[in-house]
């Protein structure tokens, strides 16, 4: 399997940007996707997914401004990131498990394929 993220850039505070992540090398409809990043001087946190019938699920941090969604006929996903702020500075990483029905989409443990990551920067 293969994960490619492409979309990042820098833009101002308020901004919106979108980041997509293509994928290869099985069948993409079948599994989870989910989106995390690492912020300077921080772990890599969770910040959406999004299962095979389409249920969504984000993290508090980003509820209400980010949206995942997938397009099962290009093996895409995106994720549309409105009123962006400096804290969403960041490297973001599409990400999926082996397992064929993940439930724990919140814990990156259980995703076996990363991408290498995009960079967001987000200026004020």
């Amino acid at each position: 399997v293969q994960l490619v993220e492409s979309g990042g850039g820098s833009v101002q505070a308020g901004d919106s940007l979108r980041i997509s992540c293509l994928s290869s090398g099985r069948t993409f409809k079948s599994y989870v996707m989910g989106w995390f990043r690492q912020r300077p001087g921080k772990d890599r946190e969770f910040v959406a997914a999004i299962t095979r019938v389409f249920e969504p699920t984000y993290a508090d941090a980003v509820k209400g401004r980010f949206t995942i969604s997938r397009d099962n006929a290009k093996d895409t996903l995106y994720l549309d990131m409105s009123d962006l702020k400096p804290e969403d500075t960041a490297v973001y990483y599409c990400a999926t498990p082996a397992a064929l029905f993940y439930e724990s989409v919140t814990y990156q443990e259980g995703y076996t394929w990363w991408g290498q990551g995009t960079q967001v920067t987000v200026s004020s």
